[in-house]
């Protein structure tokens, strides 16, 4: 097998009791394919920079632009992505709109992800 295990069973046999017991507490599949377009969402190297920028500090797209080497334009779109997600929020001062996080469960949601691609290294 060229030092790959078998991860397959080698025997059909169904634990009747463990799959119902699984079945029963799966979420709706229509919650499980929202949950996976939010995690489709950390999929963008662009947007995981700006949610970065944004753990620091709130930021207008001016100044999100300047600090990660982007058009205003750029920084515009994935803004909107991350609004539509709930992701982050926005609040308007005279002419000038700045984006933050939209709540706690956006540091901790990278931050788990961070920590576990750090145990893999």
């Amino acid at each position: 097998m060229s030092g790959e295990e078998n991860l397959s069973c080698d025997v059909t046999v169904i634990h009747e009791d463990v799959v119902e017991r699984v079945r029963q507490g799966m979420p709706a599949e229509e919650d499980l394919f929202e949950l996976a377009e939010f995690f489709k969402v950390f999929g963008d190297t662009t947007r995981i920079r700006i949610l970065y920028a944004l753990f620091q500090s709130e930021m207008c797209v001016c100044d999100l632009a300047h600090l990660l080497g982007l058009t205003q334009s750029a920084v515009s779109h994935q803004l909107r992505v991350l609004k539509q997600a709930k992701l982050v929020r926005f609040r308007r001062e005279g002419r000038v709109v700045y984006y933050s996080l939209d709540d706690d469960h956006v540091k901790s949601i990278f931050d788990q992800g961070y920590q576990h691609i750090q145990e893999r290294n």
